[in-house]
């Protein structure tokens, strides 16, 4: 599903995220990305879905050399992998609705595929009867609901999820997880970087340690293993 081959990424201020990494995660996997703040998970993230492009080496998503892609054909990748931010990033001015639907329109979805599918995924993050709220007028927890339901409206099959507890309480966090864990049960494959200690001992999935933009740890039901 993804295969990252010697990959190196440097910025422009000269700082080098990453230093040769290679990795493959196969479909269905649920993958937990840990390390240092600064290690260079948020790079190893957005390489996946294409945000940043690595200075030096190959990724494969899906099948695609992300390299060699035309431009015309980076939307019609991006459509098979949801994105799930820790502040959410919701529109303000949609209702929960309207931001999940807005994937799918910004496809050109027909509307009544839109409506029928936003109205599923609203049911499978528990919040059918959000649907015309504000996000101001829900709580943190009902918003990264609504993140991931946006995240998941067109079926993708990679989910990249950057620190999605990070701004919750243990308890919404858990409910978040479980979330997570129904739609990798369905068969999306889903790399989640994240600092939650508990989470990750707790669930004993696989878990790839990133220190200093190299590769420290792959271990299949790993353990966090840092003291944040």
């Amino acid at each position: 599903m993804i295969e990252m081959q010697d990959i190196y990424k440097t910025y422009p201020d000269g700082g080098q995220a990453l230093r040769g990494v290679s990795v493959r995660v196969e479909r269905n996997e649920f993958v937990y990305i840990v390390g240092p703040s600064g290690a260079g998970k948020s790079t190893f993230m957005k390489l996946i879905y294409r945000e940043e492009r690595p200075t030096k080496g190959t990724i494969f998503v899906n099948g695609f050399n992300l390299e060699k892609l035309k431009q015309r054909k980076i939307p019609f990748v991006r459509r098979n992998i949801g994105v799930i931010f820790q502040d959410f990033k919701l529109l303000p001015k949609m209702t929960a609705y309207e931001n999940i639907a807005f994937a799918m329109e910004v496809i050109e979805a027909p509307s009544r595929v839109i409506k029928k599918r936003t109205q599923e995924v609203l049911e499978l993050v528990r919040l059918k009867d959000k649907g015309n709220a504000y996000p101001n007028q829900l709580s943190g927890g009902e918003q990264q609901r609504v993140a991931i339901a946006r995240a998941i409206v067109n079926n993708p099959t990679v989910i990249v999820a950057d620190e999605p507890t990070g701004n919750l309480d243990p308890e919404t966090s858990w409910g978040i997880m479980k979330l997570l864990e129904e739609i990798n049960f369905r068969g999306a494959t889903i790399i989640m970087a994240t600092h939650n200690k508990d989470i990750v001992n707790t669930m004993r999935k696989r878990v790839i340690a990133i220190e200093n933009g190299l590769i420290a740890r792959d271990e299949q039901r790993g353990e966090y293993g840092y003291e944040d």
